[in-house]
């Protein structure tokens, strides 16, 4: 018998006498049911904020465009999971210093095809709709809601620019759509006694969401688990004119801030089918069971989940080719180690060296690198982050640090042993991480990233 191939997916097995479905097939029909809500969804990413915890690293950039890794940005997070789980149509609202940001997604994130009804599209502040920047989350959904009405979608998904974390969207946006939710609110589950720093979801059995509270003292507990409560992640899926009509009816509202967590998700607990989504069932990057998500607002957050991945087992899997983290390729070199006599040696341990870096002579432990960074001879660095194009002199000893990219650091310098002494010149944390920047160095660069 002929063998009977169906779109080279299938065929007849010579073998076993029987006709196969070969696993690229199966595969091919997964990916197809599943997806099929995503087909019908859109995602809108809030890109514009600043991120004031993070003091002068975001001088010259949002926060969703800051370094992170060793080769990507934080936005490249929320993007890639929506390409992971097969929501194509994105939308990313940006404001604040936006530059370094839109151009970060005009060359990393232009591979997706309009002829495919696929694209990463910028929606920069414009004023469309009124004389003012967005004044809130809401508002800055609402001012864009002409260019979202052209997408005839079924479901909104937003998403903030600013975590670090793997999740499938897909199983969210299934489950709004099994429970017949007008809006499903994304939850990760904190101790209690942690989560008085949070707004936190309060739900029934069911996980319909009963109340909203704002940093309350005695935060309600889950179902099932009275020792954990439910944080908000900022992560939200809209039935698509359900929204358009909050979105208009909070914009009319005089008291309202016009932001989602503060104003419009409370407004509708009461009255409408709001669910709540454990981030457990569709998290892609478990911890010994425990869902990987990080807010990585402040300096020492940011130093902590970066040096993370120099661990031998970090926390956050980037080798997992199975779920990818998309970014901007730069074309650069490989690292170079160079020296290796009895006065100095080129060499790092425990580290992540990007592309383009030099190790002439110096000594990297525990540290992260960025592309293009040099370490000159006879060079000191441990327990740092190094971010792009960052050249560190000779005799130099950094410990405990961020350093801003295009930092020159002069020969001998000494940063990470004298808190009181750092302080006088760059910024110092209550933990002793020390962030320098190259006007704190009196070198007067004006730049956007």
């Amino acid at each position: 018998m002929e063998p009977i191939i169906e779109k080279n997916l299938g065929g007849y097995s010579a073998l076993t006498g029987e006709y196969f479905i070969s696993s690229m097939k199966q595969k091919y029909n997964a990916i197809n049911t599943q997806n099929s809500i995503t087909r019908k969804s859109i995602a809108l990413i809030l890109a514009g904020g600043r991120g004031t915890r993070l003091k002068q690293l975001t001088d010259w950039r949002a926060k969703p465009a800051v370094p992170f890794g060793g080769k990507f940005r934080i936005v490249d997070f929320p993007l890639s999971n929506c390409v992971n789980s097969g929501v194509r149509r994105i939308s990313v609202i940006t404001q604040y210093k936006a530059q370094s940001l839109i151009q970060h997604i005009q060359r990393g994130w232009s591979f997706l095809d309009g002829r495919f009804n696929e694209y990463v599209e910028l929606l920069p502040a414009q004023q469309q709709i009124k004389e003012s920047w967005y004044q809130g989350t809401a508002d800055a959904v609402f001012q864009n809601i002409d260019f979202l009405r052209r997408h005839s979608a079924d479901y909104v998904l937003i998403l903030g620019g600013d975590h670090v974390y793997k999740m499938n969207y897909e199983t969210l946006l299934a489950e709004h759509a099994n429970n017949n939710a007008e809006l499903t609110v994304a939850c990760v589950e904190v101790p209690r006694s942690e989560a008085s720093a949070f707004g936190i979801m309060a739900v029934d059995d069911e996980w319909r969401v009963t109340d909203f509270i704002e940093k309350p003292e005695d935060p309600p507990s889950m179902p099932g688990h009275p020792e954990k409560s439910l944080v908000s992640m900022g992560i939200y899926v809209f039935n698509t004119e359900f929204l358009f009509d909050q979105l208009i009816r909070d914009h009319q509202d005089e008291n309202s801030a016009h932001d989602f967590g503060r104003n419009l998700i409370p407004y509708l607990v009461p009255g409408h089918r709001v669910y709540a989504h454990r981030f457990l069932d569709s998290c892609v990057n478990k911890v010994r069971g425990i869902p990987y998500w990080r807010d990585v607002g402040t300096v020492e957050a940011y130093w902590e989940a970066n040096l993370d991945l120099t661990r031998i087992k970090p926390d956050l899997n980037l080798y997992d080719q199975n779920w990818p983290i998309w970014t901007h390729q730069e074309q650069l070199p490989p690292a170079k180690f160079v020296f290796n006599n009895e006065e100095r040696h080129g060499r790092a341990s425990d580290s992540l060296v990007s592309g383009g870096c030099i190790i002439s002579g110096g000594t990297v432990n525990r540290s992260l690198l960025f592309s293009g960074v040099k370490v000159n001879s006879f060079s000191h660095v441990e327990d740092a982050v190094i971010l792009p194009n960052v050249n560190i002199g000779r005799k130099a000893r950094l410990r405990k640090v961020v350093v801003e990219k295009n930092c020159i650091i002069p020969e001998g310098l000494e940063v990470g042993f004298d808190s009181e002494a750092d302080s006088q010149q760059f910024h110092v944390t209550d933990n002793g991480i020390t962030l320098i920047t190259p006007e704190m160095l009196g070198q007067k660069i004006h730049y956007s990233d």
